[in-house]
């Protein structure tokens, strides 16, 4: 009998997503992402798959239409349909509003797909850093 293993996917197809813990207290955001272009019918459906199954089916993403490539209003994602809302949000130009009926609303900062990976690290873990948050209120 031979059995084969599945081949390894590149490193660079995985998602570089940090979420924070679960924690009953309100948060300001609830994970940092960061994209590897800004092409977001590229990179929203990975996002969208590495996204805990208990964050429920998103059915609507909103980014700021400015740091985006052009999208179509709707996007079908593992046969789910999901709608892109593209929106001038200059007291949160760096985020991602997930919705999800039933399962409310989760913001993500965008760390720009050109950040280094020592500038981006720092930054992705203090989104999520409940310390961090406290230090700054």
């Amino acid at each position: 009998m031979i059995t084969t293993v599945p081949p390894v996917p590149p490193a660079h197809s995985l998602v570089r997503l940090r979420l924070a813990p679960h924690s009953t207290l309100p948060r300001r955001l609830d994970g940092a992402w960061w994209p590897r272009s800004y092409d977001l019918l590229a990179e929203l459906p990975s996002l969208l798959a590495a996204l805990p199954r208990t964050w429920g089916h998103i059915a609507s993403a909103t980014v700021n239409s400015a740091a985006w490539s052009a999208a179509p209003g709707r996007i079908l994602v593992c046969n789910q349909v999901v709608r892109l809302r593209r929106a001038v949000a200059p007291h949160a130009p760096n985020t991602v509003v997930l919705l999800a009926p039933g399962h409310g609303r989760r913001d993500l900062l965008v760390v720009p797909p050109d950040t280094t990976a020592e500038e981006a690290g720092p930054v992705m873990t203090a989104a999520v850093d409940d310390r961090a948050r406290d230090r700054q209120e």
